[in-house]
């Protein structure tokens, strides 16, 4: 069974920085891909960041170099910088293997002063 955990939401102030962690149960270079999702209140799930094996990075439109994706044999790291209100949302993360999507339960990450 996979599991996937995520650490380090919390209230951040704007302009802030923080960073996201998603510590996998197995090693993370057995997956295709791993990957950073948000989700605000009354909307879709989004793409924030996925890094796949080979070390691709891909990022969502909105991120705008404000966000970096990372990892080690076992974590997937999410830097965020420059914090804004309309980054506060649940960050998922993400680990796909072949047909298998696998996610964990997701940290809050709220913005505000």
């Amino acid at each position: 069974q996979v599991q996937l955990a995520e650490f380090g939401g919390g209230l951040v102030q704007p302009g802030g920085s923080l960073r996201l962690s998603c510590k996998v149960s197995e090693s993370i270079f057995d997956f295709s891909a791993m990957g950073w999702y948000r989700q605000a209140p009354g909307k879709e799930r989004e793409l924030v960041a996925t890094i796949s094996v080979g070390g691709i990075r891909d990022y969502g439109d909105f991120t705008k170099g404000r966000f970096t994706i990372t990892r080690d044999e076992n974590t997937v790291y999410l830097d965020i910088y420059s914090l804004k209100p309309e980054d506060s949302a649940v960050y998922y993360c993400n680990a796909r293997r072949q047909s298998k999507t696998y996610w964990g339960q997701g940290t809050q990450v709220t913005v505000s002063s």
